[in-house]
Formats: C-alpha cells, sequence, structure tokens
C-alpha cells in the first residue's frame, strides 16, 4: 500500500522482526497466487490472505488503516493500487495486482505483485515483466552511499522504452514501526540526486506502470485508484534493509542480499 501521509522514522529498524513480517507477506503472496484462478472472488482471496496471517502470528497492516476495510488491496486489471476485495470474481485473461502487509512485534513488511489469470496478450505479459524488472533494478541502487534519485531513475529508465505511463500519485515509501515513513521513494528521478542513503534504512520500493497514459482517478468509495485511460497497469513492490552488509529483500520466503 502507498500514501502520501509519509511521517519520520524516529528509531532504528529492528531487520529481524521485519523479516519475519516479510516472510508473512510472502506466504500471502504464495497462499493468493495458488488461489487466484477463474472464477475465484476477490473476498475469498482477502479471506485467504487474514488465514495466512493468523497462521504467521501476523496483523495485516492494511486492515484498519485510515478505516481501510481488508486485510489485502486486490486490484484487477485497470484498477491500480487500493482496490477493496469484492464479489469480483477473476477472470481468464484477466491481470491481478495484490498489495499485502504485515505486523510482527510493532514491525511491518509491505509487498505487491501483479499476475496473469490464465493467458493474456503478449503485451500484456510484456508490461508484467518490465515492471518487474523495474522493481529489481530500482532495488539495486538502494545501496548505502546511493541517492535516493538513482532508484527511481533506474525505475523510470525502464518504463521509457515501452512508452508506458509511470505513475506519480502513488509512489514507495520507508518502513518501519509505521507502514508509511520518510523517505517518499519516488519511481521517477535524477541520478546522483536526492537524500543519501544511509545504512539503517528501510524501504518500500513499488513501481506502477499503466500501458497507456500516467494518468489516474480514485473512485467514489474513496480508495480504488485506477488509470484514468482505462489502460492496464501493474504493481510490484519489497520492503528492502540497508544494512551493513548490503541490501536484503525481506518480503520473500527467506530475505535476499543484493547491491
Amino acid at each position: 500500500m502507498t500514501d502520501s501521509k509519509i511521517i519520520t522514522m524516529k528509531q532504528p529498524a529492528d531487520f529481524e522482526k521485519m523479516a519475519i513480517a516479510g516472510r508473512a507477506v510472502a506466504a500471502i503472496h504464495q497462499a493468493v497466487r495458488e488461489a487466484a484462478l477463474p472464477g475465484v472472488s476477490m473476498k475469498e482471496l482477502d479471506a485467504i490472505a487474514a488465514a495466512v496471517l493468523r497462521e504467521r502470528e501476523c496483523r495485516s497492516s492494511f486492515l484498519g488503516y485510515h478505516g481501510y476495510p481488508a486485510t489485502i488491496c486486490a486490484s484487477p486489471n485497470s484498477v491500480i493500487v487500493h482496490g477493496i476485495p469484492d464479489d469480483y470474481r477473476l477472470r481468464e485473461g484477466d491481470i491481478l495486482s495484490v498489495d499485502a502487509g504485515a505486523i510482527y512485534e510493532g514491525w511491518h513488511g509491505d509487498a505487491a505483485f501483479t499476475m496473469a489469470i490464465g493467458e493474456v496478450p503478449p503485451e500484456v505479459a510484456k508490461l508484467l515483466a518490465v515492471t518487474e524488472q523495474a522493481l529489481w533494478n530500482g532495488i539495486n541502487e538502494a545501496i548505502a552511499g546511493h541517492r535516493l534519485g538513482s532508484i527511481g531513475a533506474a525505475i523510470e529508465e525502464t518504463a521509457t522504452p515501452h512508452a508506458y505511463g509511470v505513475v506519480r500519485e502513488y509512489i514507495g515509501h520507508g518502513i518501519g514501526r509505521q507502514m508509511h515513513e520518510a523517505p517518499n521513494v519516488p519511481n521517477y528521478g535524477k541520478r546522483g540526486r536526492g537524500l543519501k542513503l544511509k545504512t539503517g534504512m528501510a524501504l518500500a520500493i513499488e513501481p506502477m506502470f499503466n500501458l497507456g497514459g500516467e494518468g489516474t482517478r480514485i473512485l467514489a468509495d474513496g480508495w480504488t485508484v485506477v488509470t484514468a485511460d482505462g489502460s492496464l497497469s501493474a504493481h510490484f513492490e519489497h520492503t528492502v534493509a540497508l544494512t551493513a552488509e548490503g541490501s536484503q529483500v525481506l518480503t520473500l520466503p527467506e530475505p535476499v542480499l543484493v547491491g
């Protein structure tokens, strides 16, 4: 989940507890991927995610956040982010973005992915692949000593050759005791510019690319963000910890060291 309301981090992150939260998020992703078949509803996927959190002794970062009513965000097709799980049932050829957050002993993990439901046209499969590659390109710049703008630049540069709309209103963020902390992590920027990254930071990096333009609009529920032109959208995210040994991706089944 992304938000413009960023607060300042007040204490060093406990990466061990964040890794436990991150593994719970990874388990949600796996369970939802396996269950997301034609005919399955968004509410059914939300119930699966809630069960995973109970098994992992974690809580949802999203449920109750500013009144958000569900465990995950389930965003099909032209929904970019913050789709509220409802009775919509998946169809062959859909794409689905799933954003999940977990809290373990007060520490957060946050990650998202987009998947195809059955077969999709080549240009749609390419959108998903390029957006995921943009995430990893951004993660590779999330290294102590680098500048924040290099993350956004790496993401934006990945989209440019394909003329994808890079969503600007919704961005990544710091993460720790709160789901949203400083600094903002845009999906655009200039290399070598911006805040200098330091050991001890934790960032949620989350590119969102549209098959059409970058414009967005919010539906009447006050949460669901869709593409302004009705085009499809993809969203990938991981929580990354900047440690003395390098940067660790915490929202995988086991943390992975990069950089």
